[in-house]
């Protein structure tokens, strides 16, 4: 399994991707490099050490005769250490010399993402956006907000799907408006049924669907949407200083679902263009798809787990890397419920059984 470390053209120091100034960055001599230099760069290369690449043969061969397992290992480009992850993640850290390593092999082919969009938000501003979320939430266990929980806050690019298409939609219905009105001591009611027809076109646009088995759902798309004009080209080194996963759902898993999604949001854009009425019936109705596409994408998200040592459940908070959006799930410590019981509900309830004693 091949690994590649992208390094400073300056010093040989290991480059990351800077959300705050969207270049690629030195952590040791702290040069920065656009997107064009760093491929300038890679392009007329003389020696191939300075981009080091390493081939774990042996783990290999291994692989070979055993078949699939679910652990990966491979070489770290500038220490020598043996990395290993799970088969679907396509970057990550080397343990030991704590630089970025992109595990090159895993996003070929057709696992080759067509777009990529970039972090926006960095580390710094990830960890504040989070405590401003905890902020006020009194029952949260502190080990959920400690220090070293913050810093285990990663940053991730999940796969998504993204699906586009036109759907041809039409509708036949009932119209029926109703007219009471009083006459003396008589009420009347009218009653007039109209035929209607409506039909219509809908472009649909980037419809993103989580693309990982392994990946809390209610996680990786509580954060959508993300904006496309963010969308880039993708390239491996957009990876770098981040974890990445590759994606292990296919389209078609995904196609029945979403193409319910898109008839249903279709047939819901007739009715409502059929107002004014105080019921409709419908009689019949069609929604067609065509030209749909598929797109398959990289996108940013923090992300932050807790497992409780109580009943082992684990929570989350995300963070969408582009938009800021949050979502998430709080533990509650049953302690300080049971202190606010206590201090609050138990001083009442003795108050209330002295003024029936003295009643």
């Amino acid at each position: 399994m091949a690994a590649i470390t992208y390094k400073c053209p300056n010093c040989g120091g290991g480059l990351v991707f800077d959300p705050g100034t969207q270049k690629y960055k030195c952590e040791y001599c702290l040069s920065l490099f656009d997107q064009q230099e760093l491929e300038d760069t890679w392009d007329n290369r003389e020696d191939p050490g300075q981009w080091t690449e390493g081939k774990d043969t042996q783990g290999e061969a291994f692989r070979k005769q055993s078949g699939p397992v679910e652990a990966v290992s491979c070489i770290c480009p500038s220490c020598g250490a043996q990395v290993v992850t799970d088969e679907t993640t396509a970057a990550t850290f080397c343990y030991y010399c704590h630089n970025p390593v992109v595990i090159e092999g895993r996003l070929k082919g057709g696992y080759h993402p067509d777009y990529v969009i970039p972090f926006s938000i960095d580390r710094k501003q990830a960890e504040e956006r989070f405590r401003n979320w905890i902020s006020g939430k009194r029952f949260v266990p502190g080990d959920f907000y400690s220090p070293r929980q913050v810093e285990s806050m990663t940053g991730v690019y999940f796969p998504y799907w993204l699906y586009s298409c036109q759907v041809e939609g039409s509708m036949d219905a009932e119209g029926i408006r109703m007219r009471v009105w009083d006459a003396g001591n008589l009420r009347y009611t009218e009653q007039k049924i109209y035929q209607v027809s409506r039909s219509g076109r809908m472009e649909v646009e980037n419809v993103a669907k989580n693309a990982l088995k392994k990946s809390n759902v209610r996680l990786s798309e509580g954060v959508l949407p993300f904006l496309p004009e963010g969308r880039k080209p993708f390239h491996m080194s957009y990876l770098t200083g981040f974890q990445a996963e590759r994606r292990d759902m296919e389209a078609g898993e995904l196609a029945a679902e979403v193409e319910q999604e898109v008839k249903n949001q279709a047939a819901s854009r007739l009715r409502e263009s059929a107002d004014g009425y105080s019921s409709l019936r419908i009689k019949a109705q069609t929604e067609k798809i065509e030209n749909a596409r598929w797109y398959y994408g990289l996108f940013p998200v923090w992300t932050l787990t807790y497992k409780s040592p109580r009943d082992g459940k684990i929570y989350y908070f995300a963070l969408n890397g582009q938009t800021g959006k949050v979502c998430g799930e709080l533990p509650v410590d049953r302690r300080r419920l049971a202190v606010l019981f206590l201090a609050v509900f138990l001083p009442l309830l003795i108050l209330f059984l002295m003024g029936g004693y003295f009643l």
